[in-house]
């Protein structure tokens, strides 16, 4: 608790710029009690509509809400849906950098149909992640001023076109040395992933990271999962998000600690991954250190997965989660 605390005491400190894909997630609630006579399908009677953000939006809205300074790089579109996007940030203290609103470009729009607190299905509206890739002339001009003031940077990586090897590199290069660099993977064939301070993989983009089949094993291989990434991308840290059965930390290829999840009740993992790149990484830049780190990112999961819906935990939130944990 001590720790918890003392990170919370400095989090207004720090400054984290997050660099990714950025969406904006609409929820519509409703009841079905019938099946349609045109398909076999629920006839959804629509109560009402909601908005937060997601990817990486939702990345730094966690940061904000935790007190800490939020800067984020993300391309938005000049449209209704970035609009409401970037209200919904800018209102609980996010900075979009500017250059993230583009007119050509459309705001990626994730829409979950719930019923009865059960989603019936999600529909995506996004183009073509040619469309938003992010060259190393943007991060020049344009992010490099935002990298430079960073205490850590995180890449929120959707496979939607901005994190892409180039611009890895290209962020590294700008960025200062002792700057934490962390990223949350989408594994693909395309990318190259080293260098790297931190990487937040979840059990199964850690297992096509590793480049391995997971029916291959009657458990999940955390020592050889490990020993792969750590041979291929080097990343100093490698925390693997495993769900109920929580978080490990490796280093050097090696499994440094098991630590069991804290949540008490699951309703919605939606953007717990979000939420734990983005509590660790406050954390460290506080100056905690890495273990401190996963128990405080581990307790705002453990608090954020509770709630129907991508959510987001605030200093109190923790405090209290902790308390009775």
């Amino acid at each position: 608790m001590q720790a918890i605390l003392k990170i919370l005491d400095n989090v207004k400190n720090v400054k984290i710029l997050v660099i990714g894909d950025v969406m904006l997630d609409k929820y519509i609630w409703g009841d079905t009690s019938r099946i349609s006579p045109e398909a076999p399908v629920p006839v959804v009677k629509v109560s009402s509509e909601s908005y937060t953000a997601g990817g990486a939006a939702n990345v730094a809205l966690n940061i904000a809400t935790l007190g800490a300074k939020a800067n984020l790089f993300g391309w938005i579109g000049e449209d209704d849906n970035g609009e409401k996007l970037t209200q919904t940030i800018t209102n609980k203290g996010v900075v979009v950098v500017p250059g993230s609103i583009s007119k050509e470009k459309n705001t990626i729009v994730k829409t979950r149909i719930v019923c009865r607190r059960q989603q019936v299905c999600r529909l995506d509206m996004e183009d073509s992640p040619d469309c938003f890739q992010v060259t190393p002339h943007d991060i020049a001009t344009k992010l490099a001023p935002a990298i430079k003031e960073a205490d850590a940077i995180i890449l929120s990586d959707y496979a939607k076109g901005i994190i892409t090897t180039e611009t890895i590199k290209a962020i590294q290069e700008v960025a200062r040395p002792d700057t934490i660099i962390a990223l949350d993977p989408k594994p693909r064939p395309s990318i190259s992933y080293t260098g790297l301070s931190v990487m937040t993989p979840n059990r199964s983009e850690a297992i096509k990271l590793a480049g391995i089949t997971e029916e291959d094993y009657k458990e999940f291989p955390a020592e050889i999962v490990c020993k792969r990434i750590y041979e291929k991308y080097a990343p100093k840290n490698l925390i693997v998000t495993l769900g109920a059965d929580g978080m490990l930390l490796s280093e050097k290829g090696e499994v440094i600690s098991k630590v069991p999840t804290y949540a008490r009740e699951v309703f919605d993992v939606s953007g717990a991954g979000d939420t734990v790149i983005a509590s660790l990484c406050v954390a460290l830049a506080t100056g905690a250190s890495m273990l401190d780190a996963i128990h405080f990112a581990n307790t705002a999961a453990g608090f954020v997965v509770g709630k129907l819906g991508t959510a987001t935990a605030t200093p109190d939130d923790i405090i209290a989660y902790a308390s009775h944990k």
